[in-house]
């Protein structure tokens, strides 16, 4: 399962463009005659189906996410396009009529507790000779955040009792990543380190509420104790303009 599901995805839709950036050189990684069926995996607030969309003329996407949120913003970013399908559901657990010809995700696999399970299902939803192609947090990744928030955590109780040691993040090796495609059934599995800093627009604070921090606010629960949170995080990575350690895995397999 993955570890959290509800987003404020029109808030991520207008923030998120550092995200999209790192998310459309993977799309250039898919290779697309223009008439296939691919699965956006996480499609969120649909950027990135965006431009997948204007590589299928032909085609068609499946959009998953978990979030309903995220889905009810992605619908309307794209509006009424009868090549898109939306599905909500959870990445270990979904299933189509048919199989898809690829699959492509960004910033989304490093949100799934159960990674077998997560590449088992991927590799279920694909024809034989079918592409995944992905991208997420890799070992290493938003260390600058994590490092900050176990201080923040530490130093005040309130927050220490809500959160302790809870993280919600999967940010593999590449090693354990080949080891879980291949025990998916995954062919010709490659997956790479690259680091990417990120300098977010606009507001550091609504940037490390809606797309880090989201399930740690989830969490706390309290919104007055949230907004503390958030504030001593922002304030130790040194306040806007945010530059944040960012370290993608790609992944690129065949099924």
């Amino acid at each position: 399962m993955s570890v959290h599901r509800e987003w404020d995805g029109r808030t991520y839709d207008r923030i998120s463009g550092a995200m999209e950036a790192m998310a459309l050189p993977v799309l250039d990684r898919l290779p697309l005659r223009g008439d296939e069926t691919v699965v956006d995996a996480g499609c969120g607030s649909g950027r990135v189906t965006e431009a997948l969309l204007a590589r299928l003329p032909e085609g068609r996407v499946i959009a998953i996410d978990a979030s309903a949120d995220m889905l009810a913003a992605a619908r309307e970013r794209l509006g009424d396009d009868p090549r898109v399908s939306y599905l909500e559901a959870d990445l270990v657990a979904f299933a189509l009529e048919r199989p898809a010809d690829a699959i492509l995700s960004t910033a989304t696999f490093h949100w799934i507790a159960d990674q077998a399970a997560l590449y088992r299902a991927l590799h279920a939803a694909l024809r034989p000779g079918g592409r995944l192609v992905a991208q997420c947090g890799g070992e290493g990744n938003i260390a600058d955040i994590r490092g900050a928030v176990a201080e923040v955590v530490a130093e005040d109780p309130a927050l220490g009792e809500r959160v302790g040691d809870f993280n919600p993040w999967k940010f593999l090796a590449p090693d354990a990543t080949r080891a879980h495609l291949a025990a998916a059934g995954f062919a010709e599995a490659s997956a790479e380190l690259q680091d990417w800093p990120v300098e977010p627009d606009g507001d550091g604070q609504e940037w490390l509420r809606t797309i880090n921090l989201r399930a740690h606010v989830e969490r706390i629960g309290d919104p007055a104790l949230a907004d503390r949170f958030i504030a001593a995080v922002h304030e130790r990575l040194g306040g806007d303009p945010l530059t944040l350690r960012y370290v993608r895995l790609n992944i690129d397999a065949t099924a």
